[in-house]
């Protein structure tokens, strides 16, 4: 399974459990975000500590997540960020645009 999904409270986290967050996978973790969506939640974490690399299309599924978290007064952040997707994080300027935690508890605290 790439994505695994589990209820803290009023916090929905998305454990990706994939190396590579690229054209193979991110449709997949879109439909996931927008199912949960759909579901209610709308303060959603991503952890992507297992994830060492991220594309265009990945940035998108992210992107896709934090619009529709927003749109409904929700927040999503991102957890477990490795040096590389920090640095696509960077060039892409969404550092200013996606919240990104050092740890689970502290995502939790700020998203409840």
């Amino acid at each position: 399974m790439n994505f695994e999904t589990e209820n803290q409270g009023k916090v929905l986290i998305i454990k990706a459990n994939v190396e590579r967050l690229d054209t193979q996978c991110s449709p997949e973790l879109k439909s996931i975000f927008i199912f949960e969506h759909k579901k209610g939640h709308n303060r959603i974490i991503l952890d992507l500590k297992k994830t060492k690399f991220c594309d265009s299309s990945g940035l998108s599924s992210v992107l896709v997540a934090n619009r529709l978290c927003k749109d409904t007064n929700g927040k999503f952040g991102l957890i477990g960020v490795q040096p590389m997707v920090q640095k696509m994080l960077e060039i892409a300027q969404l550092t200013s645009v996606i919240e990104v935690y050092l740890s689970k508890e502290e995502a939790i605290k700020h998203l409840e």
